[in-house]
């Protein structure tokens, strides 16, 4: 009997989630399984969930195929009508030793094989403790899931349910954990990362939870936030980026678009002059602060003067790391019944933005040049600075530790040193 094989589709999180999930089947005793982490984010995410599930069925004609996450939580009848699934696992019971237990078993006829709970009745996030993941040197951490928002174009809180957060003694511990065993790096993250602590009691806030771990935990060199949503940013979190050295300077920003009209129609809670006036605030704070941006191209009723308002926005918030997303309707979402962009011009906008990001990247990285930076080695060629530049090494570096390192030149898209 084989050991389960997993398969995540999507985000960080689900890839967290996937690391936690091997965990509980193996303390469970699954074998002879394919567990399939799926993404609702689009449509498409949904359409290659299945092309998945089917190449999946078809290399492991004999194991038992389970299908979790997002597009099983909101579809979970699309899956369970596919011949080549036996079971759907929701988003929460993913994370229970019970749901795994009972899949240990012989679960035809001894589990349910559609088990998806109204993830909208759950108050609670666990702090699922697993030894890290991805590289020897970074790992990540989920300190909130979920979200209380509702963007037009977006499925996703009815795949994660509301906001919750961890605790921040429960975080602690674990970085505490993660540190013990040697990494160097922890990345914070969740569905909705800024809105942590207002379901925990006195509320506090995300700024709250870094300068807590900054100060219990002195013997973790750095500690790296994933993506925010800058309007929800609070005090505490700008102190940290001006005055804590081990906090990165790299932000990724929720940002979606650079239009206000757009942006209301999205039901964001910024305008573009919000997110202007915070990456200019981050840097006067941080100089070396970069950023990265999701955005997306083609919404409903982009107009082109709108498209070019999201174009100009990487100039004006100096954003390096572009994330673009062509819009793709979601069944579902208000969007999906707005006047739709014609497909040919939503590809060329997406490109169009591409190229812009690029830009940015060759022009940091070109004034890199010269200069030393600390870099975490991934592995013994490459690593990352703190700005989360890539950086490629001439000779074997030492994986998994922070060295000093001269940037000699660059590729296009990652450091010389």
């Amino acid at each position: 009997m084989s050991a389960p094989i997993f398969t995540t589709l999507g985000c960080r999180l689900n890839a967290y989630e996937t690391e936690a999930m091997k965990e509980l089947a193996d303390e469970a005793g699954l074998r002879d399984a394919v567990v399939v982490n799926t993404c609702a984010v689009t449509a498409e995410a949904v359409r290659k969930a299945r092309q998945e599930i089917r190449k999946l069925r078809r290399e492991n004609p004999g194991a038992r195929l389970i299908v979790t996450g997002c597009a099983a939580q909101t579809e979970p009848d699309t899956f369970s009508r596919m011949d080549e699934v036996d079971a759907v696992i929701g988003n929460t019971e993913k994370m229970t030793a019970k749901t795994w237990q009972g899949l240990a078993a012989d679960f035809i006829g001894e589990t349910e094989a559609v088990q998806v709970d109204d993830i909208m009745s759950v108050t609670e996030t666990a702090g699922h403790l697993i030894d890290g993941f991805g590289t020897r040197s970074r790992a990540y951490v989920q300190v909130q899931n979920g979200c209380d928002h509702r963007c037009t174009f977006c499925i996703i809180p009815y795949g994660r349910g509301n906001s919750r957060s961890v605790p921040a003694g429960v975080v602690v511990d674990q970085i505490k954990r993660l540190v013990d065993r040697g990494y160097n790096e922890v990345v914070l993250t969740g569905v909705d990362l800024t809105s942590w602590g207002a379901d925990l009691p006195k509320a506090p806030q995300l700024g709250d939870l870094v300068m807590r771990i900054l100060k219990l935990v002195p013997d973790l060199p750095r500690l790296r936030i994933s993506s925010i949503d800058s309007i929800e940013v609070d005090e505490n979190l700008m102190q940290a980026i001006a005055t804590e050295p081990r906090l990165m300077p790299h932000l990724h920003l929720s940002l979606q678009h650079g239009d206000d009209l757009i942006l209301k129609r999205m039901k964001r809670r910024h305008l573009r002059d919000d997110a202007i006036r915070f990456a200019e605030e981050a840097r006067a704070l941080r100089p070396e602060m970069t950023f990265g941006a999701d955005i997306i191209a083609g919404f409903p009723t982009e107009t082109e003067e709108a498209f070019e308002n999201s174009l100009k926005l990487v100039e004006e918030c100096h954003l390096t790391w572009l994330h673009v997303f062509p819009y793709s309707p979601r069944p579902g979402t208000p969007a999906a019944r707005m006047p739709q962009v014609e497909g040919r011009t939503i590809k060329f906008r997406a490109a169009r933005l591409r190229e812009a990001g690029a830009a940015r990247v060759a022009r940091h990285l070109a004034d890199q040049q010269g200069r030393t930076h600390r870099v975490l080695l991934e592995n013994p060629h490459m690593g990352r600075t703190e700005q989360f530049s890539e950086v490629v090494f001439e000779t074997d570096q030492p994986e998994g530790q922070i060295v000093t390192a001269t940037i000699l030149g660059q590729t296009g898209h990652q450091l010389v040193a």
